[in-house]
């Protein structure tokens, strides 16, 4: 049996994964974990998940309960995750990362302390998003610079990073695919006289409205022609499941950075 901690118990998600666990065979919550500040600290985590009681409280320190588990997933906040992941490796436990809006020297954090721990770190944990993520890939190399490439994301209104890090993975996979440098040819907005369109620049472009779950859809524009590549998810059901995926899967691996494609035998 795989013990699990999951962070931000008591949020969306961390709900969402709290119940996942208790459909899926083979996998335990064994901890609970919130901000210092919040209103369930000390509240039995099933309960605040909304599936029964499961005798584990919410705690706010992960230090605290690491020793009664196997695996973490964790999607909190970029400063959050990076301190639970030093906790983690201290103890030798093995991570799942779902955590988005990493800047560039947090995402080298996350990057340094992988090596030394397995851990699974992706912005979207969808089995679908990451079929999408190969599929866009092969396409990217089928059909090369003749086709304009552009990306549109939508969430809810509260999401607070932008693009989102589904959004930014595929464009990173469109830039690898074409041999760009996203740093380089990414265009993240567009306003007044901007001129015409470069071959090389992959648009990403951000909409945030509503109750919106997430939808992401990848154009490739040529002449005379458009292929369009969406995925949209209706409820984060399918993002918790392909965590727990994730964690009953990273605890059988080496220390080391992996993605979901990892997870799905999709590399």
């Amino acid at each position: 049996m795989v013990k699990a901690i999951v962070t931000g118990a008591a949020g969306r998600m961390g709900s969402r994964i709290i119940s996942a666990i208790q459909e899926i065979d083979g996998i335990s919550v064994a901890g609970a974990l919130e901000r210092p500040d919040h209103p369930s600290l000390g509240f039995d985590a099933g309960e605040v998940a909304g599936v029964g009681p499961l005798g584990v409280k919410i705690e706010d320190r992960i230090e605290n309960i690491l020793d009664s588990a196997d695996v973490v997933i964790d999607f909190s906040s970029p400063e959050a995750t990076l301190y639970n992941l030093e906790k983690v490796c201290a103890a030798g436990k093995a991570i799942v990362i779902g955590t988005t809006g990493f800047l560039y020297e947090g995402e080298k954090k996350v990057k340094e302390f992988a090596a030394q721990v397995p851990c699974v770190f992706s912005p979207n944990m969808s089995v679908g998003v990451n079929v999408v993520f190969k599929v866009i890939s092969d396409i990217a190399k089928v059909l090369g610079d003749e086709y304009d490439v552009e990306i549109i994301e939508a969430h809810h209104r509260h999401k607070k990073d932008a693009p989102s890090g589904t959004a930014m993975k595929m464009a990173q996979v469109l830039a690898d695919a074409l041999g760009r440098n996203l740093a380089e040819v990414g265009k993240f907005s567009r306003h007044g006289i901007i001129g015409e369109r470069t071959k090389q620049e992959i648009g990403i472009q951000t909409i945030r409205a509503g109750d919106i779950v997430g939808d992401h859809t990848v154009m490739f524009c040529g002449n005379g022609e458009r292929i369009e590549v969406t995925h949209r998810a209706h409820a984060r059901d399918n993002f918790a499941r392909g965590a727990v995926r994730a964690a009953m899967w990273v605890v059988n691996q080496k220390p080391g950075l992996y993605d979901m494609l990892d997870v799905l035998g999709l590399r």
